[in-house]
Order: C-alpha cells, then sequence, then structure tokens
C-alpha cells in the first residue's frame, strides 16, 4: 500500500461542521485516483471541510476506502456519466443530467455545499452553471477569474475575464471590475484592492469606445465599490506591483493567459537545458539547487490551480483539466477559503451596487452616445 494510503485523516469534532466542498472525481486528465489522492492532501491539512464527491460509486467508494479515515469526511453520490473534454457545452446541456458535473453543480444549487470544485470540461462546466445555478441579478455575461504570479506581497494579481465571454461591453466591464474587486478582497485579504482595466496604452485616449466608457464607469464606482482605480494598464503591468486586479474581455483575457503559460514552460525548458548543457554548468545549477527550488514553488502553477466562475448563484472553481494531487488540493484550499469569507454573499452584494440609478443612469448615456 502507498504510504500516503495510510495516513490516518484527522476527524475531529470540526468535521461534524465546517464546510462542504462538492467535488467532481471526473472528466480530469488523470482520473478519479488523482481527485480523490487530492481530496485526501485536503483533509489531512483542514479537518474544517467534509466532501460530497461524484462519480460512479463502486469506483469511489473504493478509493475513498484506501484512505484511512476519510470515507467518514466523504459523502459520495452515484453518478455513472461523464462529461468528456470532447463534448460540446450544447451536448452537455441536452444530455448532461445524471453526468458527475451536474451532480456537482447541483449540491450547490440545493444548498448542502458552498462551492463546487471540477477538472472538467470548461465550456461544460460553465453552461451547466449558468443554466442549473443562474446568473446574479446585475451579471450579464459571468466571469472567469485566474490567480497572476505577480511582485506582489501577495505573490498575485486577479485577471478576469479569462474566457467565460468573448465579449464586454462597458457595464459588464464594470461588473468585472466589482467582482474582481471583491475576489481580491476575500481571497487574497487585500482591504482595498487597485483595479485596472486593461488596454493598448496608459493614455486616456487609446482604446476602443467600451473601454473609454468603461474606464469613466469603474473610475466613478471606485469609491462606493471599496477600491482604488488606477486606470488603464498594460500587459507587462500583468506581473507587476502596480495593480491587484487586471480587467478585460474574455478573448483578451484568455489569449493572455495562454501566452503567459506558454512562456512560463519555455523559460522552464531553456533553464533545464542551460543547466545540463556541460559538467560545469551541472555543478553550477547543483550550487544554486536551493534557489532554484525556491522559484519554481514560486512559479509552480499547481500552486494556484483554479479559476473561478463569477457572478453565478453559487461559487465553482474550475481545477485544470491535467492536475495531480497537489494541484487539486490548491483548488480545493481556494475553494474553502472563499466558503469560510462568505465570498458569495459579498459579491452579490458588490454587484448590487452596479444597479444603482446613478450608476444604470451613467451607462445609458455612454450608450446612447455611441449610438
Amino acid at each position: 500500500m502507498n504510504p500516503a494510503e495510510s495516513t490516518t485523516i484527522p476527524r475531529g469534532p470540526e468535521c461534524k461542521g465546517g464546510v462542504v466542498i462538492s467535488v467532481d472525481a471526473m472528466g480530469g486528465d488523470r482520473g478519479p485516483a488523482a481527485v480523490v489522492a487530492g481530496i485526501a492532501e485536503s483533509a489531512q491539512k483542514n479537518a474544517e471541510i467534509r466532501f460530497i464527491v461524484h462519480g460512479p460509486k463502486a469506483e469511489l467508494d473504493q478509493l475513498i476506502g484506501h484512505r484511512q479515515g476519510l470515507a467518514a469526511r466523504c459523502d459520495v453520490r452515484d453518478a455513472a456519466g461523464v462529461v468528456t473534454m470532447e463534448d460540446k457545452p450544447s451536448q452537455v446541456l441536452r444530455k448532461g443530467e445524471g453526468t458527475s458535473m451536474w451532480s456537482t453543480i447541483e449540491s450547490v444549487r440545493n444548498g448542502e455545499a458552498t462551492v463546487a470544485v471540477s477538472c472538467g470540461n470548461t465550456g461544460a462546466l460553465m453552461a451547466l452553471s449558468m443554466l442549473r445555478l443562474r446568473k446574479l441579478p446585475g451579471v450579464n455575461r459571468p466571469a472567469i477569474a485566474c490567480l497572476w504570479p505577480s511582485r506582489n506581497p501577495q505573490g498575485f494579481n486577479v485577471m478576469l475575464d479569462v474566457g467565460a465571454d468573448i465579449r464586454a461591453d462597458a457595464q459588464d466591464l464594470l461588473t468585472y471590475a466589482l467582482m474582481g474587486a471583491s475576489y481580491a478582497r476575500n481571497g487574497l485579504g487585500l482591504a482595498r484592492p487597485r483595479v485596472g482595466l486593461l488596454n493598448v496604452g496608459t493614455e486616456e485616449h487609446k482604446g476602443r469606445a467600451e473601454l473609454k466608457q468603461a474606464h469613466e464607469l469603474i473610475a466613478s464606482t471606485a469609491d462606493a465599490g471599496s477600491f482604488d482605480y488606477v486606470g488603464f494598464v498594460e500587459g507587462g503591468d500583468l506581473p507587476s506591483a502596480r495593480v491587484d486586479v487586471i480587467v478585460t474581455d474574455g478573448f483578451t483575457g484568455n489569449v493572455a493567459l495562454k501566452t503567459g503559460e506558454g512562456t512560463a514552460k519555455l523559460v522552464g525548458d531553456f533553464l533545464k537545458d542551460a543547466f545540463g548543457n556541460s559538467v560545469m554548468s551541472k555543478f553550477a545549477a547543483l550550487l544554486a539547487m536551493t534557489s532554484l527550488k525556491r522559484l519554481q514553488k514560486r512559479i509552480d502553477p499547481r500552486r494556484v490551480n483554479g479559476g473561478v466562475f463569477l457572478g453565478l448563484n453559487g461559487t465553482v472553481v474550475k481545477s485544470h483539466g491535467g492536475a495531480d494531487a497537489t494541484g487539486i488540493s490548491a483548488a480545493i484550499k481556494l475553494a474553502f477559503q472563499l466558503a469560510q469569507s462568505g465570498f458569495h454573499e459579498r459579491l452579490a452584494a458588490r454587484v448590487a451596487q452596479s444597479l444603482s440609478p446613478e450608476i444604470a443612469g451613467l451607462a445609458g448615456a455612454d450608450k446612447k452616445g455611441t449610438s
């Protein structure tokens, strides 16, 4: 038996209450074994979490049963169907009932769990989340927020949208700013986050019409939204200490995210090649091992695994499809932090601000000016 499997999961009195996380055990590239390993890792670190785990019951009972004490922390819901990465969202909406992903969202919808976590198909997960949870009043388009490594003391910046919807008008971008600031407060502990609007330059005359309109809307809402608006920011500011929240449309955000991931992998490959190039370079790598491990830990994508769906009547954390136990544990940790802080209720209150007569009037005037 694997040593990790013989580790006793703490039960404690907290396990009877605490936070309940709904976890989709299927759909990830590594299968349910990796998901259960991530659940076990989270359970061992945090005695306040309980889990509702969705997937084929016989298989999950066996995997969970191998982890001493974990069964007492898990409620397994039988769901034989699986949403694959190749399934189209439209197909899942029609035929998704009975899948582990559908069941996972239902637990949040029914109030049994506070947050849902899934490694599955992003488009299908967003479509099902919108269908079953519905959008918050005042949200036209939900957004996916991610954490971006940065020079800030907290180590990360928040960026949204990174792929929920390729379009966004001025009112959508204002809503993203409010949701992003709420996420930064509750997920990163920032009392007054700095918000920036991604553009092709920092000058006020640059950018599309909707960006200029959003610029005015966000600036006028900053005080009421308890954030500081730093104005337009550029691509080079994504990892900078100038801003805490970067607001953009889903098309631009997704391109930036994938470019950043690809660049990080390329740099990592270049470093491996450089340090393995000769005997002397291998010796230099050995001398620098402590610093290299520190760098690896800081930029390890598994530590920030989990994009958060914002703007729904419930919180959903999207784990990377290829996540291992460490990555899944990180996604569950994020879900726990958001649940414990009452994030969803606070987010709903912030979004409601965008429905105020003053802001709605300004948005209407902006739209009139562009017609």
